[in-house]
Order: C-alpha cells, then structure tokens, then sequence
C-alpha cells in the first residue's frame, strides 16, 4: 500500500482532469467539501449523513456542485452520471458517490 500523501497526490491530479472534464463538457462546477474532521465525520454519522470513516477525513474525497451550460444548479444523482464514469475510467481506485446516491461524491481508496 502506498503511503497516504501519494495516494492525495494522485487523487488531487484526477480530481484536476474532473474539474477541466466538467468544464470542457460546457457544464460548470463549484467546489464542496474535500476535508473532513473526524469529529465532523461523527456528527455527520450521528445525523445519518455520512459515515465515521470517511475518505473526506484523509483527504481522498470531494463533493462537487455541478451546474448546466445554461447555469442551473443540478442536484440529482442522475445529473452527474456522465461525469462519475469518467472519474471511475479515471483510476481502478476511483469510485463515484451515485453509486451509493450520493451523485456529487468522488473519492478514491488508498493505493
């Protein structure tokens, strides 16, 4: 396994042709949240809007809000799907939140 800074390192170069992905598809996207506390992380779980181990705790995870060409604000799992199978062709360690509807999630396990 490699050491976790070059795993972030990988994840923060795909999450980079995501982003230039998005915006040459003509769609726009604004960041959400990469970075985690673990005591976040328990209240989110608490909530029941998360899990106590999340990837966003070790920096391997972003939530993007993505927008249309015409600049609407798109919130549905289905809205994302062209752009989640591009992050997963990205990395065999990539996976994307629609598959847990969570559609604005991308993470990446550790290497």
């Amino acid at each position: 396994m490699a050491k976790l800074s070059e795993s972030q390192f990988v994840f923060a170069k795909n999450v980079a042709k995501l982003i230039n992905y998005i915006f040459e598809c003509d769609y726009y996207c604004t960041l959400g949240e990469a970075w985690r506390t673990k005591e976040q992380a328990e209240i989110y779980h608490k909530a029941g809007r998360g899990i106590i181990n999340s990837q966003h705790c070790k920096r391997l995870a972003i939530d993007l809000n993505l927008f249309s060409p015409e600049g609407d604000y798109l919130t549905k799992t289905y809205d994302y799907v062209r752009f989640g199978n591009f992050w997963e062709r990205l990395n065999p360690k990539n996976r994307w939140g629609g598959k847990f509807n969570d559609g604005n999630h991308f993470e990446m396990e550790n290497l």
